[in-house]
């Protein structure tokens, strides 16, 4: 039985159109307000609590009834919650939280009933109140803890754009919405748009940056007869493509249907509490029938129906219920200053035990962003001399790889201004500079403008290139005079975050759409154990399973829509916040940040967290079990009787201990060791 069935119970039992764990949150928060102002009455009126505290209640006509007429108000607005629940898990026989609190809060409200009626001799109408408001409290707490987040299959379809430009029989161009295009149709699609549906080019040559579909940081050239997929970038000028799937049959389709089937096959862990809950109900129950047997069987009717009573409102997990809800409020609190989102509580408690840590390369490791890396030139040219051609010539660009050398050049010297500036569809640019033509492009402008590399840039370019820099040349009066090399930037951050794991024992490994020349050098400069490269979306989600199957565990961390079916197959899916909303929907944490580092921060997490669970679950299910069998008198033979009153009092004590033990996870340290220096 999962701990999100209080709110399911609720929900059936309320308003069938209310979604997801807000309104849960909203309906706990609510009835606990109510049961917390009716429940103060009952508890300063009740004859125990003023025996206790030396004080007389005033009473006037009417006061009698106070406890009665309030402790049903409560019982069956606050508690119809709890008694739904319980009475679905005994439908289910899968007992739990619901099913125990719900006997308790019965046997509580009938034992009062009869009190009132003069048919037994103990009143527990405030036991009962307090009892109802407690839990609530936990409910609500543990549901505002899981948030509400939108769903990872309605990201990937914010993806692809809502129209499109259809090229129409007579060459006209008509705007029609995405859904209205058919296989055979021919779309027009703009320096910057996405493309609307899968298809082949059948005009124009355009560098396509593919990166959400494919990881691949560096934009590709697609010209006729090259294939596109739906919802990649054209960057830099125009194409004509003749659509060949949509809707289900695209590509971003098959992957939608991946991040489904990976989020299903996600196992149905119960959570802690659901598990000690469970056992104390057989407790409780076998406890509680034992009582009423033995004692009858001595003789001693009346006393076998208050200890048997005694027994199953002691059972009641007042500790119990705000063990873990509050632990998850409080971590999830903390884990929100500290930049790390917890949107699912199974993955966090799972993260404590991950092994294996699969980072995506683009934008997780790297920054996504081509920088200069390198430069090398002939002898009669100097670097501060090809920086002030190539930035000068780049300057009007606005593809990715000219921004990078632009900014690098900028920032290094002084830049001449160039003029008659042309863009090279996928080979390059080319302008004047002090009247002197200047080219700036890659192996394919060579081949078009039938240029040479000079032997001194053989080596160093065949270096670049073994790598899997991009790399592109500059030349002038037709002659090439030198070359710039391009990489995705490594983040800093990532050697600490590497070293950290390395250091708490966790295995990392690298998984990236990239060729594999850069991947491995990635890796090299990171010390990364393990590399998979050239993967795409749908191996992706395999190779997470490969590692399963090696009986590791697994969190993997990315941050773009070819990640998202490996985040959900993966024991922990961690999304950098930066990347895209299908990424960090389909992850059970968000990293706010894009600095990796916070993986560690994560583990660190989950570690205090856990570990202030089970702490607070020995605490609160040890009292209970305890606590039992003195209820049920097996001291009476030395002369003890646990009252049914010191019990309620140890309950409540036992409740602030859990309560307190929760608030020492305030200071747990999660990034404190991780950013100054490199562990």
């Amino acid at each position: 039985m999962s701990e999100h069935q209080p709110a399911d119970a609720d929900h059936d039992h309320d308003d069938h159109a209310d979604q997801g764990h807000g309104d849960h949150a909203a309906r706990f928060r609510d009835r606990f307000w109510i049961a917390l102002i009716l429940t103060v009455p009952v508890v300063v009126w009740a004859p125990m609590i003023q025996a206790w505290f030396g004080y007389t209640a005033p009473t006037f006509p009417g006061s009698g009834v106070i406890a009665p007429v309030l402790g049903t108000v409560i019982f069956l607005h606050g508690g119809w919650p709890f008694l739904t629940g319980g009475w679905q898990e005994a439908r289910e026989r899968s007992p739990g939280m619901m099913l125990l609190i719900a006997m308790a809060i019965t046997v509580a409200y009938a034992a009062s009933v009869a009190n009132a009626l003069g048919v037994f001799d103990q009143e527990l109408w405030w036991e009962l109140a307090l009892l109802i408001t407690i839990m609530l409290l936990g409910h609500w707490l543990e549901m505002r803890a899981i948030g509400q987040a939108r769903g990872a299959l309605a990201a990937l379809a914010d993806l692809l754009p809502d129209e499109a430009e259809r090229v129409t029989g007579d060459g006209e161009v008509e705007r029609v919405a995405v859904a209205a295009l058919r296989p055979g149709d021919v779309v027009l699609v703009r320096p910057g748009a996405r493309i609307p549906a899968d298809g082949t080019v059948v005009d124009g040559a355009a560098d396509v940056d593919e990166s959400m579909i494919t990881g691949e940081s560096n934009p590709v050239s697609r010209g006729e007869g090259d294939r596109v997929v739906a919802a990649t970038v054209v960057a830099d000028a125009s194409l004509r493509v003749e659509v060949t799937a949509t809707g289900e049959d695209t590509a971003l389709a098959g992957i939608e249907r991946m991040v489904a089937e990976a989020q299903a096959s996600r196992s149905r862990t119960q959570v802690l509490a659901d598990r000690a809950a469970a056992l104390l109900f057989y407790v409780a129950v076998g406890a509680g029938t034992i009582t009423a047997v033995v004692w009858s069987l001595l003789g001693e009717p009346g006393f076998a129906i208050d200890r048997t009573v005694t027994v199953l409102v002691i059972a009641c997990p007042h500790a119990l219920g705000l063990a873990i809800p509050l632990v998850t409020s409080i971590s999830t609190a903390r884990s929100a200053r500290s930049g790390i989102l917890v949107k699912d509580r199974l993955a966090l408690e799972r993260m404590r035990a991950v092994d294996t840590v699969l980072f995506d390369k683009t934008g997780t490791l790297t920054r996504g962003e081509h920088v200069v890396v390198d430069v090398t030139h002939v002898d009669e040219v100097s670097t501060e001399e090809l920086l002030a051609l190539a930035g000068a010539v780049e300057a009007d660009s606005e593809h990715p790889l000219a921004r990078a050398i632009h900014t690098y050049a900028s920032e290094r010297v002084a830049l001449p201004t160039a003029s008659g500036f042309r863009a090279l569809t996928g080979r390059g640019v080319i302008a004047e500079v002090h009247d002197v033509e200047v080219a700036v492009g890659g192996p394919a402008l060579l081949r078009d403008r039938n240029l040479d590399v000079p032997g001194a840039l053989e080596e160093p370019v065949e270096r670049w290139e073994g790598r899997g820099a991009a790399v592109l040349y500059v030349a002038r009066d037709a002659a090439v005079i030198g070359a710039l090399a391009l990489e995705d930037e490594v983040r800093d951050e990532s050697r600490e975050a590497v070293a950290a794991l390395h250091a708490a024992g966790i295995e990392v490994a690298l998984i990236t759409g990239d060729a594999r020349q850069v991947a491995d050098a990635v890796a090299a400069e990171l010390d990364i154990d393990e590399v998979f490269a050239e993967v795409l979306p749908e191996d992706k989600a395999a190779k997470v399973a490969e590692l399963l199957d090696r009986g590791r565990t697994v969190a993997m961390v990315g941050d773009g829509v070819n990640d998202a079916p490996a985040l959900a197959r993966a024991d922990v899916g961690i999304a950098i916040g930066a990347g895209t909303d299908v990424a960090i929907e389909s992850a059970g944490i968000v990293l706010a940040s894009d600095d990796p580092r916070g993986v560690v921060a994560i583990r660190r997490l989950s570690a205090a967290t856990y570990r202030k669970m089970q702490q607070n679950l020995w605490w609160a299910a040890g009292y209970n079990l305890a606590a039992i069998p003195l209820a049920a008198g097996v001291l009476v033979p030395i002369g003890f009787i646990l009252p049914m009153a010191l019990g309620a009092a140890l309950m409540s004590l036992s409740t602030i201990i859990v309560a307190l033990n929760a608030q020492l996870l305030r200071r747990a340290p999660l990034w404190d060791e991780v950013r100054p220096a490199p562990v």
